[in-house]
């Protein structure tokens, strides 16, 4: 077994490398100036390999993946193993009107026909019940940063109220509440565009109380932005944020920071300086799980 790294993972694969005791090789990139891009794989591979990419900014990744995959089978490659903490292309999972491409459905089916195993942490998964729906092979896995999250809080924190700030973060922050004994509450978001949206607080008392934001994600940070300035209206304390997925398009930290956010804190699956919270344990065990 090999560990196959693009270089922007490279040193969270070199984590899961350590955990697994394997060894591990690094995918050449190299982009011509019209964008193309220039794959090269070690010119000898095991008959197992496992492909360590997250897809945030997917489009010239996805492509990379596609001729890194092509090549290794090419090479021999029995066994590809797709390590991609942030799966990209998840949210338009049905067509909300005519000639609208259900792009979960579609790269689902891409990376299905490239590899045997797919591992990915809190996909953006809402109207379908497993991952293997999206991508329609035996080992399509979805795993939660729930535990790791939450460990990490208990070392930072003593007491705290956990807040979703829509439905659809509920099961992530429900799950980190249970298993470290903090309070929790939901709020309600409607979004009405990329960065317009409106949100309402649950009837709680936030006064003087230290609240912990919880998501899957933060893209625009409009929603991490939006909960802050609501809580501090009504006198929350000291107002932090926590996210799986740090994509923080275009000006989003800025935003939130100014938003009044004391701390922001994510997991690694994408490098950014707010990375603090390691997956290679999760990944690892997830692997050895099914090898």
């Amino acid at each position: 077994m090999m560990i196959l790294a693009f270089p922007d993972y490279l040193s969270q694969a070199q984590r899961l490398a350590y955990r697994l005791n394997a060894p591990l090789a690094v995918v050449m990139v190299h982009h011509f100036p019209d964008s193309e891009s220039f794959i090269q794989l070690p010119p000898s591979l095991p008959e197992h390999v496992i492909v360590c990419r997250s897809l945030n900014q997917p489009n010239d990744k996805l492509i990379e993946l596609l001729l890194c995959a092509t090549t290794a089978r090419e090479l021999g490659v029995n066994r590809l193993t797709l390590v991609t903490p942030y799966l990209s292309y998840m949210r338009q999972d049905f067509a909300n009107q005519p000639g609208v491409a259900v792009s979960q459905r579609i790269i689902g089916q891409l990376l299905a026909d490239l590899f045997d195993d797919v591992l990915t942490v809190d996909p953006h998964l809402h109207r379908i019940s497993s991952l293997a729906q999206a991508i329609p092979i035996k080992n399509a896995i979805s795993l939660s940063a729930a535990d790791a999250i939450g460990c990490f809080l208990k070392q930072q924190l003593d007491v705290a109220v956990l807040l979703g700030p829509d439905s659809e973060s509920e099961q992530w922050v429900a799950s980190i509440a249970d298993k470290i004994g903090f309070d929790y509450c939901i709020a309600h978001k409607v979004r009405q565009g990329d960065k317009d949206i409106t949100m309402t607080l649950p009837d709680y008392d936030f006064f003087s109380k230290p609240i912990v934001i919880i998501d899957d994600m933060a893209s625009t940070g409009r929603t991490l932005g939006k909960a802050a300035a609501l809580l501090q209206a009504v006198g929350a304390k000291d107002i932090y944020a926590i996210v799986t997925h740090a994509l923080f398009c275009g000006d989003a930290e800025a935003h939130i920071r100014h938003a009044g956010i004391k701390t922001l804190w994510s997991t690694d699956s994408i490098d950014h300086s707010t990375s603090c919270i390691q997956l290679d344990a999760l990944l690892a065990d997830a692997i050895k799980a099914i090898i």
